[in-house]
């Protein structure tokens, strides 16, 4: 998410020799080392912000450095690159950029680049963790350099085919030309090129002058099979005997089951072929998963209470009321303050958390959509006690995450039930069990306190107070993710994650964020943007406030507390590209916002339409509120490898921010969510989707790309609080706006699913 870190070897990546290697192998393979081939010195930082000296992007990069050389593109004889990305590709289009990258370097059509998700390697060790914007940003040079380092073997091996010196060759679309015209195929050349031991050598990568791909905006390489159906997901794939399986989950948050009266009745249901007790639920097996709902709902168990048991949103926001840190003495000078509630979030993806296992008594294999594939590796064979080598883990491309896949409960279960059954299952959450048991963003509170004097801000303090956030995938490998659960390491690696991701972007003197987190009764995750779209819109609202106390206009007091011309660029840009100031009706508004993250900036305009003839609209089964009518999206993040990615990327977290700001949000009862289904939780539909949109992506000078997966949401969100704030004439202290509307009558608890539905048709009209 970031672009140039101020010099040194990201800046001059382009136009240095970096060392690579040549691996033994049958066809070719090249890889990386992520060593340039002469040093450099590193220009110093100039500003003494934590996150521009070191934040989350960074750890996670350097994480990875170590086992970059195990990462490498191979060249078949058809004639088409292949590679296995160490990623998971949830939707946020990292198999497009990676064929750019590897399209570009190679000079290759990109259509005959394949990239496929590598199954777990714990060789990798920190390098196949897909989280923290961090895909691009930290497989960017050595993709380059592996693909660059498979160029020049090509060239070698064209130049003793066709009798001329590499400096004569020319490869393009695939083929190596000489001067005269005579030309070979890449394909004709993969075994010529293919080496018989690993070498190292040297090489140059495509100055950004020359790029071709990169930078270019590309649709998606699966776009095609997406929409026409033939993506394969993992409910999609065909592994022998793999039957579908759905579990009963208690009616409380991480209940257990005391017994179960029927089990020999639901094993004789049509269909059934075992019934289980687990460690989470009762799993059913049959032959369709219609008849796993039937003989779920069939059951009849005696329930242990769960981690949460009696707790409410009222008993919840007590606990982070009583776990507050304190702002310290009042100073004598004026102050603007506010306090802000959170409330929980799902995290639950459009695509179901389902896996597939095939458990045998000496084997494993596993197949899901996993961010974290090797922590999985691992704990599934702990599970199963098996050695890790005798489990097989296959990343599946899943449909959506935001973080939740970095968690494999799904993948945990289904090995469990193959185990207890001795079959292959095939295992699907319901949606009901996504919103009562699933990952959620934690309750929280934040409380900002400002002091000023005249036209100078003297001091900002923030003190953010949430649930605890589970880290337990730690940095993507099993001794860090036990270090996160260990009863005082999961605090250490919040409050690193919190500073190494908290940005104070504005010159407001001494300035201090602190993390205090408490409970762990419940299922949380690193959902989305995970602590910034609370932190940043409790900031953005204060500023707003802060602005109108000292009688600024809220854009240009931004403007001109802004640390630097980058992030001043991108808010002017967005405050003219969206008519900052324009004139509108009573009870419509206009609100502005600004994030960085990772060394990434942005800025979003929206406005907002609060009349009462549009926050009373009718929407069946659902909660209208407000409408965002506009937004306006600026964003920087360095070199965009894919422009038209990018700005999906950005489309997306904004739906986030807009739901987190008005809509979206789990009600906790009696130690339960009372949403049971994607009808219960309002995600941004498409009646407070705003019918006028605009994502803007800055041109930089920058050489180096940055992620863009969680940029989007907290500008966003911030911007719809301000902007609902000025329309109403109050400040919004609780999110979502709507959270205390109740829209729906809330299903059953027992049985935990409800029934298979039967009037789809009257609802698609």
């Amino acid at each position: 998410m970031t672009g140039s870190n101020g010099g040194g070897l990201d800046e001059a990546i382009g136009r240095r020799r970096f060392l690579g290697y040549v691996l033994a192998a049958p066809t070719l393979v090249a890889a990386a080392e992520l060593v340039p081939a002469t040093s450099a010195a590193v220009a110093p930082l100039p500003s003494p912000e934590l996150t521009q000296l070191l934040d989350l992007n960074d750890l996670m990069t350097a994480a990875a450095l170590p086992t970059s050389g195990l990462i490498s593109v191979e060249v078949r004889p058809d004639g088409t690159v292949s590679f296995a990305l160490p990623r998971a590709e949830v939707g946020q289009g990292i198999t497009t950029s990676t064929a750019m990258l590897i399209a570009e370097e190679m000079a290759v059509p990109l259509d005959r680049v394949r990239v496929t998700l590598a199954d777990a390697r714990p060789e990798l060790v920190f390098n196949q963790l897909t989280g923290g914007s961090n895909t691009t940003f930290a497989t960017y040079t050595p993709i380059r350099v592996a693909a660059a380092v498979a160029r020049l073997r090509l060239l070698e091996a064209a130049a003793a085919e066709l009798g001329s010196a590499v400096g004569d060759l020319t490869l393009k679309a695939g083929v190596v030309t000489d001067r005269s015209g005579r030309g070979v195929g890449i394909g004709a050349l993969a075994e010529k090129a293919a080496s018989a031991r690993t070498r190292q050598v040297s090489v140059e990568l495509t100055p950004r002058r020359d790029f071709t791909v990169i930078g270019r905006p590309h649709s998606r390489v699966d776009a095609l099979d997406a929409v026409t159906g033939r993506k394969k997901f993992a409910m999609d794939l065909d592994v022998p005997g793999a039957k579908p399986t759905m579990v009963c989950r208690p009616p409380t948050i991480n209940g257990k089951v005391g017994s179960v009266a029927n089990l020999a009745e639901v094993r004789a249901m049509p269909g059934v072929t075992d019934v289980v007790v687990i460690s989470t639920g009762v799993a059913v097996r049959a032959e369709t998963f219609g008849q796993c709902v039937d003989a779920v709902r069939a059951l009849k168990v005696t329930w242990r209470a769960g981690t949460a048991a009696g707790k409410s949103d009222d008993s919840v926001l007590r606990q982070l009321e009583a776990a507050e840190l304190p702002l310290g003495l009042r100073p004598p000078t004026p102050i603007v303050e506010g306090k802000f509630t959170f409330y929980f979030r799902s995290n639950s993806a459009l695509e179901p958390n389902c896996a597939i296992a095939d458990v045998r008594a000496d084997r494993a294999e596993i197949w899901s959509a996993l961010k974290s594939p090797i922590v999985a590796q691992q704990a599934i064979a702990a599970k199963l006690n098996l050695p890790a080598g005798r489990v097989t883990v296959h990343v599946v491309e899943g449909g959506g995450s935001f973080g939740r896949k970095l968690f494999f409960d799904a993948a945990l279960e289904a090995a469990e039930v193959s185990q207890k059954v001795g079959k292959p299952v095939k295992l699907m959450w319901h949606r009901a069990d996504d919103a009562r048991q699933g990952r959620t963003h934690p309750m929280a509170t934040s409380r900002v306190r400002v002091a000023y004097l005249g036209d100078t801000v003297l001091s900002y303090k923030q003190r953010h107070t949430s649930v605890s956030t589970d880290l337990g995938h730690g940095l993507g490998e099993i001794i860090t993710a036990m270090a996160a659960r260990l009863p005082v390491g999961d605090i250490g690696f919040s409050q690193t994650f919190f500073h190494l991701s908290q940005a104070m972007s504005y010159d407001f003197g001494a300035s201090s964020q602190l993390l205090s987190e408490t409970d762990k009764s419940f299922n949380t995750g690193s959902m989305r943007n995970v602590y910034s779209p609370d932190v940043t819109c409790a900031r953005e609202l204060i500023v707003d406030q802060l602005a109108a106390r000292m009688g600024k206009d809220p854009y240009r007091f931004r403007h001109a507390f802004l640390r630097d011309d980058r992030s001043r660029a991108v808010l002017a840009k967005a405050a003219e590209a969206g008519g900052w100031g324009r004139a509108m009706p009573a009870g419509t508004a206009q609100g502005i916002a600004f994030h960085a993250e990772y060394k990434g900036v942005s800025a979003a305009l929206v406005e907002i339409d609060c009349r009462p003839e549009t926050v009373n609209r009718p929407v069946r089964e659902g909660v209208s509120g407000p409408r965002v009518t506009k937004v306006v999206f600026v964003v920087d993040v360095g070199l965009a490898v894919n422009p038209r990615g990018l700005e999906a990327q950005m489309m997306g977290g904004v739906m986030d921010g807009i739901a987190l700001a008005l809509t979206s949000s789990l009600h906790l009862r009696d130690g339960h969510f009372l949403e049971a289904s994607w009808d219960n939780y309002f995600y941004t539909r498409q009646w407070n989707t705003p019918p006028e949109f605009r994502v803007i992506v800055m041109p930089s000078t920058s050489e180096t790309p940055g992620g863009a997966g969680e940029l989007g949401v907290a500008a966003s969100m911030a911007a719809v609080a301000c902007a609902y704030g000025r329309a109403v004439g109050t400040m919004p202290t609780s999110f979502p706006i709507n959270h205390g509307t109740l829209s729906f009558t809330p299903k059953p608890t027992i049985p935990p699913v409800p029934p298979s539905p039967t009037d789809g048709l009257d609802h698609a009209r």
